[in-house]
Order: structure tokens, then C-alpha cells, then sequence
């Protein structure tokens, strides 16, 4: 039996997997401060973005067999060290690529048609300025024929590929490690796929009309001032992968500019406190980091994670 911390919470489904292997498992969350009192206890720690494994608490943990990430990013895990110190470190990449991919689509959807502003002023305005919204928000677009450019096309940008191609749209993917992605379109029945090619990411620029980032944390901005100048004018821009991902003052020069048209943001520099200028942009739908929020996405996390954990501790 062993002794297994869930700091930050896990889906039930995945609990009840550890609990009935008759392992000890503790969900009371213990404050990053007193980690390096109390985890030497444990054999197994279950993390979300919160909690931080570094090398440091790491050391005090002789006993630690993994390390098990809900989620995708590992940044808040020294991993590498981990690894060598003989603990697995264990994470859940595929269970919520549908749910991210599915929130892009809506931000997209929203600033295509200006439903995050329509959201907004017609409860306080609607009833007396109903023609004037009307106006206001009738110069859409329609995404199908549109060209998405993905940028990562691992298992969430193929998620994303896959609804894009759904509604019509041209993709063009970008991604050191994939040079051509085969996608599955339609219902799993139907047993269709289509190819997506991989460009360079200046080809990708100049071409896209919508773009979505699917990276991890980067030591700088995957998108800043030099990437902006090269997309064409009016672009569309949703980040639901990482805050530092885009550059926001340049992000916030581009709006102005017209250069970029309309954003969808669910991920944020300074989380959890982000830039007010930002939220209150009125070409900006925002979200509160919610990608992987859904009841489907977060069952198979922990289903995912706690199969994992199994496989290890036994």
C-alpha cells in the first residue's frame, strides 16, 4: 500500500481507481510552505498548475516513487531532475484535448460575430437600443473557407485541426516535431481522415486568417511584435495554452493598430490577477483559464492519472 497525496484536487471517478487498489490516499491540500515538512510522508504526489515539485522539495523526498500531473504542462515540475533521481513523473496529455479545443472554438465563434459584445450591452441596452446594437454587430464572418493556423500540432492543436476542418476551414499547422498530422473528421464511424501539413511559422503568418497556440510555458513570447507584422491585417488570435505565450503589450499595440482584429484569451501573464486593459477590451472575449473545465475532461483526467499511478505503485 502506498501513501499518495492529491494536492490539487482529482476527479472522483479516479479516486474511487486508487481507493479500491487499497492505497492510503490523502485530498487535503497542503500549502506549498509546508510541503517540505509533510510530503516526505508520501510515495506518490498528484498535482494540477498549483502546486510546485522542485528540485529543492524533491530532495527532501527519499520516499517519493511519482509524480502525477492532472493536466498537460509540466513547467511547475522539475521533470528532468525528477527522472533522474529514479521518480516517474506522470501527466494526462490526451484526457482534455476536446476540451480545449472545443473552448478555442468558441472564443472564435464569439469574436467572429461579436457575441462577447452582444453578451454584454444587450441586457443593459437592448431594450432601447436595439437597432443600433443590431447595426453595430452585423459585419461578421463566417469561418468556413477561413484559413486556421495552428501553432503546436500535438494532441490538442490535432484536436483543434479536427473541428477546424469540420466547419470548412483550411489548416496549416506548425510544429518543429510533425511534419504531417493525419485527422479524423466527422464521427469515429465514419472512419475519415484528412492530412495536415506542417509550415514554417513565417508561411504560417502570412497566411492564416485565425490563429490558435497549443506550446507550453517558452523562455520568451511565441508571438510578439516581429510575428504580428508579418500576419495579414484584421487576423484573429485565440491563446488558450499558456499566459507569457503572447507578448501582451505588443498584443495590445496590434489591436490598436488593426493589425490583429479580435482575440480570444484564456490564459494570462500575472494569473491570476491579469491586465485589466486586457479584460476590458472591448476586441477581446475573455476567459478565466477554464480550457480544461468541463465535467468530460476532468473524469478522464483522473481516470487517466490514477491508471497511471496504478501501473507504477501497483
Amino acid at each position: 500500500m502506498a501513501k499518495i497525496l492529491i494536492n490539487d484536487g482529482i476527479h472522483p471517478a479516479g479516486l474511487e481507481l486508487l481507493q479500491k487498489a487499497g492505497h492510503d490516499v490523502s485530498t487535503t491540500k497542503i500549502e506549498q510552505a509546508d510541503l517540505p515538512a509533510q510530503l516526505p510522508a508520501f510515495n506518490a504526489i498528484c498535482v494540477r498548475s498549483a502546486t510546485k515539485v522542485r528540485q529543492d522539495l524533491i530532495d527532501l523526498c527519499p520516499d517519493l516513487k511519482v509524480i502525477g500531473r492532472g493536466g498537460v504542462g509540466m513547467d511547475n515540475i522539475d521533470v528532468d531532475y525528477a527522472r533522474s533521481k529514479g521518480i516517474a513523473v506522470v501527466n494526462t496529455p490526451a484526457a482534455s484535448s476536446r476540451s480545449v479545443a472545443e473552448l478555442v472554438f468558441g472564443h472564435l465563434l464569439s469574436i467572429s460575430r461579436f457575441l462577447h459584445n452582444a453578451n454584454e450591452e444587450m441586457p443593459t441596452e437592448g431594450h432601447t437600443a436595439f437597432k443600433a446594437l443590431k447595426k453595430n454587430y452585423s459585419k461578421g464572418i463566417e469561418l468556413e473557407g477561413k484559413t486556421m493556423g495552428i501553432i503546436g500540432l500535438g494532441r490538442i492543436g490535432q484536436a483543434t485541426a479536427q473541428i477546424a476542418l469540420g466547419m470548412g476551414m483550411n489548416v496549416l499547422g506548425v510544429d518543429p516535431y510533425v511534419s504531417t498530422a493525419d485527422i479524423s473528421v466527422g464521427p469515429a464511424s465514419a472512419n475519415l481522415t484528412l492530412p495536415v501539413q506542417t509550415v514554417s511559422m513565417d508561411d504560417m503568418l502570412a497566411k492564416a486568417d485565425c490563429i490558435s497556440l497549443h506550446v507550453p510555458s517558452q523562455d520568451k513570447p511565441v508571438l510578439g511584435a516581429a510575428e504580428f507584422a508579418k500576419m495579414k491585417d484584421g487576423v484573429m488570435i485565440v491563446n488558450a495554452s499558456r499566459g507569457g505565450t503572447i507578448d501582451e503589450d505588443a498584443l495590445l499595440q496590434a489591436l490598436t493598430s488593426g493589425k490583429v482584429g479580435r482575440v480570444g484569451l484564456d490564459v494570462f501573464d500575472n494569473e491570476p490577477s491579469p491586465r485589466e486593459d486586457l479584460l476590458k477590451h472591448k476586441l477581446v472575449s475573455v476567459s478565466p483559464h477554464i480550457g480544461a473545465s468541463t465535467g468530460e475532461a476532468q473524469a478522464k483526467i483522473g481516470i487517466e492519472l490514477a491508471q497511471q499511478l496504478l501501473e507504477i505503485l501497483g
